[in-house]
């Protein structure tokens, strides 16, 4: 396999992800960003831990959806993620019912 053809290997996956990311973001409550992935989850509960003098956060995620090309399923029933980064978590807005 030639290097172009591993970059455009990865670019349509790419591509199917960001689709799949676009149909299933209404099913979650929150988007949860670490500096290794991004996922979408019904519930996360985020605590903070110390190891010596270095402080880490700890997550678990409940009913997720995982951005990883790597990975053959992308629903997670739950997750528990370390990291000693920053972590960003949103609240989406509900989607309109009409």
């Amino acid at each position: 396999m030639s290097e172009g053809d591993l970059e455009r290997f990865e670019s349509d996956v790419e591509l199917k992800i960001y689709r799949e990311y676009r149909d299933v973001l209404p099913m979650f409550r929150y988007v949860v960003e670490t500096e290794r992935r991004f996922y979408l989850a019904n519930s996360v509960q985020i605590s903070t831990k110390e190891s010596g003098s270095a402080v880490y956060f700890e997550l678990e995620l409940e009913d997720a959806w995982v951005w990883d090309m790597y990975r053959p399923a992308r629903f997670i029933k739950t997750v528990k993620v370390m990291t000693f980064r920053d972590v960003n978590v949103e609240e989406l807005e509900p989607p309109n019912t009409i």
